[in-house]
């Protein structure tokens, strides 16, 4: 117990301790490669939208969310046996039209995967829809955010970065107003 007492031997003892505990923590990490591929685990607030490139349901084509860059864009995971979001698809559709000539663009991309497409076509063309409708027909997109309920909103800069997301719905006509205003004011 005496050598406890003596700083030398202290102080050795604590630099041991220190270096062998950096060493463990350097070699037992995992690279975040390993754990994620990389990427965030999933898509939040503050973080770049991940990308994704799906078929338009109405007009020819594809869209890649990307090729949005420099407008506020809402990407809104839907179906049309949801019950939630056919509640909220008028609101999205009036905020569309509201804000569309100020740089706001709607991605509805519709769980094909757990729907199909002529059930997609009719609800469009019972609520009168105009902006694009995306099929994930396979569930790519769908799995890249992770989606775990319908409807699920995320509201994206003009940077592509997700500044809120909204899991569940129906979402508020005025959630809706003020997060695109806000949105499109950042980019001015």
């Amino acid at each position: 117990m005496f050598w406890l007492l003596d700083r030398v031997r202290w102080l050795s003892l604590t630099a041991l301790v220190a270096i062998v505990g950096g060493l463990w923590i350097s070699t037992s990490a995992a690279p975040a490669a390993a754990t994620t591929g990389g990427r965030i685990p999933s898509p939040r607030q503050g973080f770049l939208a991940p990308d994704f490139d799906l078929d338009r349901m109405t007009q020819d084509g594809h869209q890649q969310l990307s090729s949005l860059r420099g407008q506020v864009v809402i990407v809104n995971f839907w179906a049309s046996w949801c019950p939630p979001c056919r509640a909220e698809m008028p609101d999205l559709q009036r905020t569309y039209d509201a804000y569309h000539d100020q740089g706001l663009e709607i991605l509805a991309v519709n769980a094909t995967s757990q729907d199909s497409e002529q059930a997609a076509r009719d609800f469009a063309e019972e609520y009168g829809l105009d902006f694009s409708i995306l099929l994930d027909r396979d569930g790519l997109a769908s799995n890249l955010y992770l989606t775990r309920a319908l409807p699920s909103t995320y509201f994206i800069d003009r940077q592509g970065v997700i500044q809120k997301v909204i899991v569940g719905g129906p979402m508020s006509a005025t959630t809706l107003q003020s997060t695109v205003e806000s949105l499109l004011q950042e980019g001015t």
